[in-house]
């Protein structure tokens, strides 16, 4: 018996020991990663996708709600609007960012039948009144922002998550203010979110194909996710050159992965190495180039006009878009030749001199940089001496050449004269400072004489031909058109014509400043010939022409131009942040502020701060693993810590790669710029989550998953609770100043809990009277600040009454302003809302005289608020001039101080303010509100900065 006992106890033993034996994975021969299943997106059970509809359509009720408010230009509207109006009159623009999604943006417009006219200026300016279809502009990165909702559940999915994490982290990002605030405006970021999300998707589900070893390899699943990886890398770097960041996370992963398999010396022979080399090649490489190079051939095409952004471009450039191509002009430059000369470098335009003066300095007449073909930018190049008639008698007159039998040419180290012909004046220099750079190495440029005056020494210039940058043999020796650059050095002071990024002020129209330097730099007193024209070159003459760059060409040009000028943004703004500031939200931006409500973008703490922790924790996790690693520990033996190891690691490296890098950026920065690392931190957040609930053993979690579902609901009902407290930032809607305080959990959280009211029940009161008994608006609301009744005898005054006139069809909007403070013994017993038309005169019309003009005339819609006393039988009493009615509102009212543009920075050391040259005017032109909190729109968008 005792013998069979101990064969009964040995029997469970070895029972026991055959059970465990098959969890103890043999290690693939070949390159398969151990612990790795097929997580395939397209084979999940029906119960993942009915939880993945649901979330989507909870994205959609949140993404959509109230998307028409606010119903005014938000934030860099005033930007990425403005390129829809250009995109569709065809009017080139540059722009720092690539064209895919202001193409999208534009297409929404055009479908919903924007045409162009509207503007985008000013933040705060109404859409409703000029029919901007804003809600369907707005629509297109909204549906980008429900999109990235279910594309974070199948990449969850994709990673071998439980559908409980899965549904976690897709509700992270439902109830992502940030997120929200950007998906609900047309901006970039949305677009920009979802082509980086899809590009995570399809790399982890290559991942998980590439992952199962040879088997898999060059299956349609296996091609199809590598190929979207490569449409979704150009569709990414077609947004934003951010892109570029997540180019460099597949491609470090893409590069580690082929190590792997040139490791593998059973399976992967060096033909099939190449093959897997080649196949990536194609599909990360040639896939992406092309689709970005694509979405600029469909720019190219859409912007055939000429606009605020081409000069920034090339004279070649410029030549290919319409009304700016020249017919073939004389290549050879004669004495008596009419010729434009323009500036290389800045490609601020053409030499150009007008009847007006400098009001200091010489008081001669302005030389200028002129960016448009003009009459003035016309000159005749004389000899300094006059040409000999056949008697040998001088021939007078600046067209004697015209009368020579022959032109002659003018040679490198000819010395001329320049004679504007429209003002009879010559080009002039002397030592006088400039106007504007007062430096001892620079001389004013002026235009001096009059008709018949034969000029002086100090119209002398000597032609030096720049021979390694003119194009051919001949253009080295003689003045060639376009082809020969050249410098024009100042015969008797030595310095050189000279032109920089400097603008002149408003006395000379803000043009670009002209000067004569000692020393000046080549690329800025560089010069070349455009336009041509003599009388003795005929039809016969030799003929040239801009080259055509071709698509290749313009295309090479642009991204330089882009490159230089996002490198050139370091100029500060109101509401910029700086890197180490993200991950803990620091702060946010103000977008928007109107009718007491307040867009301000602020991510939710919860999913910001639990992110940011399990980015650190996996931090420290690795550095211990190192560590123990190198003191011999047989940690990475154990196949659940190595695949926590790796799979965390992968989207800590994205995060990584889109965040550290922007340390290296000394331009403008904002924290939208950090949502590309959020997504992926919260990836790793729901993934550190998955593998501590449900697969690292020992723990006890893993064996009650009641516990992980607990967890995973708290969690998300404290991101709710947050998401609540803070959504009416995003959403503008009503807030009360103590709610807003209360919320205020820093300082650095900048937004005026000023702006709000005091108490809900105003806003509804206001909402109530606004719609009484009134017609529909096409207007916005307009705020207004009632003033405080004068005090009066309080016996005979009774009730204080308003009212509020309009002109037009539209109501009175909602009094957006805190309560009026009313005198001791007075009340307000109503409030009356009236609609009013008045001529251009100011006289009140009958409804008569209304019907009778609808339809020959259109009607201005002003508000106006008034406070009336009345005494106890109901007669009005006088009040001093202006009580009562409410300041007039800059967007509706005109050109207010507080809202014009503030000058740009100087650009170099000088006593008198310089301004950088200026060619975008709608993105230049930034909106600057006397008040330091006002919402501004991000400069990012700016074109006039170069570096």
């Amino acid at each position: 018996m005792a013998k069979s006992a101990k064969s009964g106890n040995l029997t469970p033993a070895k029972v026991s020991q055959s059970a465990e034996r098959p969890t103890i994975v043999k290690k693939p021969e070949d390159y398969t990663s151990e612990g790795v299943e097929d997580h395939d997106v397209f084979l999940l059970p029906g119960s993942d996708y009915q939880a993945m509809i649901v979330v989507t359509v909870l994205a959609t009720i949140v993404r959509l709600f109230r998307i028409y408010q606010p119903s005014s230009v938000v934030f860099d509207e005033v930007h990425f609007g403005g390129f829809a109006t250009k995109y569709i009159k065809g009017k080139f623009f540059m722009d720092v960012h690539p064209p895919l999604a202001k193409l999208l943006i534009t297409l929404a417009g055009w479908l919903a039948g924007f045409d162009g006219e509207f503007d985008f200026k000013d933040i705060g300016k109404d859409y409703l009144e000029p029919g901007v279809p804003y809600v369907a502009m707005r629509m297109l990165p909204a549906i980008c922002g429900i999109l990235l909702v279910p594309t974070m559940f199948l990449t969850l999915k994709a990673a071998g998550c439980r559908t409980m994490t899965a549904v976690m982290g897709s509700c992270l990002i439902v109830f992502e203010n940030g997120l929200l605030t950007q998906a609900r405006l047309i901006l970039l970021d949305s677009p920009l979110m979802i082509m980086t999300a899809f590009t995570g998707l399809a790399f982890t589900s290559f991942t998980n194909q590439h992952e199962q070893g040879p088997s898999k390899a060059f299956q349609p699943t296996w091609w199809f996710w590598l190929a979207m990886t490569g449409l979704g890398l150009g569709a990414t770097a077609s947004i934003k050159w951010v892109g570029l960041f997540t180019i460099a996370w597949v491609g470090s992963l893409t590069i580690l992965q082929l190590w792997v398999l040139l490791g593998d010396v059973k399976t992967v022979t060096p033909r099939l190495f190449t093959k897997h080399l080649v196949a990536r090649i194609f599909c990360l490489i040639v896939i992406p180039i092309s689709f970005y190079m694509a979405m600029f051939g469909i720019h190219f095409l859409c912007l055939v006009n000429p606009g605020d952004g081409d000069g920034f471009m090339s004279s070649e450039f410029q030549a290919t878009l319409n009304s700016k191509a020249m017919q073939d002009v004389p290549v050879d430059v004669a004495f008596g030749s009419r010729v434009s000369i323009r500036h290389h470098n800045t490609q601020g335009g053409y030499l150009h001199s007008h009847n007006l003066m400098y009001p200091t300095g010489s008081k001669q007449q302005q030389i200028t940089l002129y960016p448009h073909k003009d009459e003035n930018n016309l000159w005749l190049l004389e000899n300094m001496t006059q040409p000999l008639d056949i008697n040998g008698e001088p021939i007078n007159g600046s067209l004697a050449w015209d009368a020579l039998p022959s032109p002659e040419f003018i040679k490198d180290g000819d010395t001329v004269k320049l004679y504007h012909m429209t003002t009879h004046r010559r080009l002039h220099s002397h030592d006088v400072r400039p106007p504007v750079t007062e430096a001892d190495w620079q001389s004013e440029v002026s235009a001096y004489g009059y008709e018949g005056f034969e000029g002086d020494a100090n119209d002398y210039f000597r032609v030096e031909i720049i021979k390694k940058s003119s194009d051919g043999e001949e253009a080295k020796k003689r003045l060639r058109t376009i082809e020969t650059k050249f410098k024009l050095v100042h015969v008797m002071t030595g310095c050189v014509l000279f032109s920089h990024k400097v603008k002149l002020p408003e006395w000379a129209s803000e043009q670009q400043e002209v000067t004569c330097a000692k020393g000046g730099t080549l690329p800025n007193s560089v010069w070349y010939i455009e336009q041509n024209e003599h009388p003795q070159l005929g039809e016969t003459a030799e003929k040239v022409n801009y080259k055509n760059p071709g698509f290749f060409g313009k295309f090479w040009e642009l991204q330089k131009v882009m490159w230089h000028t996002n490198a050139g943004l370091v100029e500060s703004h109101a509401w910029d942040s700086r890197p180490p500031s993200w991950p803990i939200l620091r702060r946010g931006i103000n977008f928007w502020g109107k009718d007491n409500r307040q867009i301000y973008l602020i991510g939710n703490p919860i999913v910001w701060w639990t992110s940011t922790l399990a980015v650190a924790v996996f931090v420290v996790f690795k550095g211990i693993a190192v560590l123990r690693w190198q003191r011999g520990f047989k940690d990475y033996n154990n196949t659940i810590f190595k695949r926590f190891d790796y799979e965390i690691g992968t989207m800590v490296l994205a995060w990584a790669f889109h965040y550290f890098p922007f340390y290296l950026m000394q331009r403008q920065l904002f924290l939208h710029h950090y949502f590309p690392a959020l997504y992926f931190a919260v990836m790793a957040l729901c993934q550190v989550y998955d593998y501590v609930t449900a697969r690292v053993p020992g723990i006890g979690l893993r064996e009650n998953p009641i516990f992980g579902r607990l967890g995973a609901v708290i969690f998300l009902a404290l991101t709710i609770v947050a998401f609540a407290i803070y959504s009416p930032l995003a959403y503008g809607n009503p807030w009360t100043q103590a709610a807003c305080k209360q919320a205020k959990l820093f300082e650095t959280w900048d937004w005026d809990c000023n702006t709000f009211l005091t108490e809900y029940s105003q806003y509804s009161t206001q909402s109530i009277n606004a719609n009484a008994d009134v017609h529909k608006t096409d207007s916005p609301l307009i705020p207004t600040n009632a003033p405080v009744a004068p005090a009066g005898d309080q016996a005979a005054q009774q009730p204080l009454m308003q009212d509020r006139a309009g002109i037009s069809e539209a109501p009175p909007p909602a009094v957006s302003a805190p309560p009026v403070a009313l005198p001791v013994g007075q009340s307000i017993l109503s409030r009356e809302e009236k609609v009013e038309y008045r001529d251009q005169d100011g006289n009140l019309l009958d409804p008569e005289q209304v019907k009778a003009l609808e339809g020959k005339v259109s009607f201005k819609t002003r508000y106006e608020t008034r406070t009336r006393l009345v005494d106890a039988q109901g007669n009005e009493i006088p009040q001093p001039d202006g009580a009562g009615v409410a300041p007039p509102h800059p967007d509706v009212e005109g050109v207010d101080s507080s809202t014009v543009g503030k000058p740009e920075p100087e650009s170099q050391d000088a006593p008198v303010a310089q301004k950088e040259v200026r060619a975008d005017e709608s993105k230049e032109e930034s909106i600057a509100k006397s008040d330091k909190g006002a919402a501004k729109p991000a400069s990012e968008g700016n074109d006039a900065t170069a570096a």
